[in-house]
């Protein structure tokens, strides 16, 4: 039992150090890892030593740790062949031609989106923070703001969502309090659409519609598009929700 316990700290400690080289594409040494770990040097190199063995760490010409080929070669392989993913495409594809901008789809993990994949156009594409995999404050994303229409009714449970926690405010338009939070879901849920006025980043403008691409009666997360406020005004992507929805759930996409 002892044994058993001993090796699920190791595996925590091998996770941990996984994920910590993923926040450092330039690469990090030991002695850096070993100090952001919190842990002897001898310990991070046997974890180190375990993910190179497997492939999913490797070290440059400069003795600096980064993820091995073969974790990216798992991760890519295994976003491409995600049923969302594939289902998603071809729709983001097409709202992608039909309005010019950047298109992404995105799920709920807890008081964040993650953007589990994205599309810019061939050319005049806004430069977003978003990246897939990334991860940006629901309550500031017209995404965020539409999944969680669904799940925060009343203004009770919108606090209890919020905890002690205060709402982050990435621009001066983003919502600061659980009673605008409130407000902005009963909005949502009557119109059925998510918005972000430049609440997210200063400058650009989002819409996000419902996506059913795992289940017919739950949303798997929402598809959004996003735009610099000057270009794509966020009333012209208002006026032109019905058309953008029924892209979304056109049968046979």
């Amino acid at each position: 039992m002892e044994l058993e316990s001993e090796r699920l700290v190791g595996a925590d400690r091998v996770l941990a150090v996984l994920a910590a080289l993923a926040g450092r594409p330039e690469g990090v040494g030991l002695e850096e890892m070993a100090r952001a770990m919190a842990s002897p040097k001898p310990t991070v190199h046997r974890a180190l030593a375990a993910l190179r063995r497997a492939g999913f760490a490797s070290q440059d010409g400069y003795g600096r740790y980064v993820l091995g080929d073969e974790f990216l070669r798992l991760a890519f392989a295994h976003h491409e062949a995600r049923p969302d993913h594939v289902r998603v495409l071809p729709i983001l594809r097409r709202l992608c031609e039909r309005y010019g901008e950047t298109v992404h789809y995105a799920t709920l993990d807890g008081r964040s989106v993650v953007y589990r994949s994205k599309l810019d156009p061939a050319s005049g594409a806004v430069r977003l923070s978003s990246v897939v995999g990334g991860r940006n404050p629901a309550h500031t994303t017209a995404v965020g703001k539409l999944l969680l229409s669904g799940l925060l009714h009343t203004e009770d449970e919108v606090r209890a969502w919020i905890g002690d926690v205060p709402l982050s405010a990435p621009t001066e338009r983003s919502i600061r309090t659980a009673a605008g939070l409130h407000t902005e879901l009963v909005r949502v849920r009557e119109c059925g659409f998510g918005t972000d006025d430049q609440e997210s980043e200063a400058g650009v403008n989002c819409l996000a519609v419902p996506a059913y691409l795992t289940s017919p009666s739950a949303p798997s997360g929402a598809i959004s598009i996003s735009g610099l406020a000057y270009r794509t005004p966020l009333a012209a992507l208002v006026a032109d929700a019905p058309a953008i929805r029924a892209i979304v759930t056109e049968p046979g996409r």
